[in-house]
């Protein structure tokens, strides 16, 4: 039997609600996500992408989204994060000037498909954003680099771009 919940006469599947969304998109992650980095909004050390230096604000250690260490590094990983914070293209920014060139950012982000995570329903999400936008950005910031993915079954899709 499949497990699932419902949310306004849709049937999505139950592990939506567990959290760890991260889960998901590391086996893709892992492809480009390679040195020293960060994962920013991991909610919780063992949901963090392996090898990264997980950044959240459970953590109380100074970091967060928008204070970083200076160094720079390989890549960013964060994984449904960015629809949370107030506004996503300073993070963006930011975020690209903590890269080495070359540098990789992975975003896993809700698609619009799961309704309860659109901000209207989900308070806690601010934002919702499409591989179209995120192209456009990155694009007008002149990142080398840009691919996506569709929607997977856990409404949600990556975004991995070069700096």
């Amino acid at each position: 039997m499949i497990e699932s919940i419902e949310y306004k006469g849709t049937h999505y599947p139950k592990f939506q609600t567990e959290g760890n969304a991260s889960q998901f998109a590391i086996p893709f992650a892992k492809h480009f996500c390679k040195g020293v980095g960060y994962d920013i909004g991991c909610n919780r050390l063992e949901w963090a992408f392996p090898g990264a230096i997980p950044v959240d604000l459970n953590f109380n250690n100074g970091m967060d989204a928008y204070n970083l260490p200076e160094e720079k590094v390989d890549y960013i990983y964060s994984s449904h994060c960015l629809e949370h914070l107030d506004d996503w293209v300073y993070a963006l920014d930011y975020w690209g000037t903590k890269l080495k060139v070359g540098g990789v950012i992975f975003l896993y982000l809700p698609a619009y498909s799961q309704k309860y995570w659109r901000p209207w329903n989900n308070r806690k999400h601010k934002h919702v954003l499409q591989p179209e936008v995120l192209h456009d950005y990155f694009e007008d910031r002149e990142y080398l680099k840009f691919f996506s993915t569709g929607v997977d079954l856990n409404n949600s899709f990556s975004i991995v771009v070069e700096k």
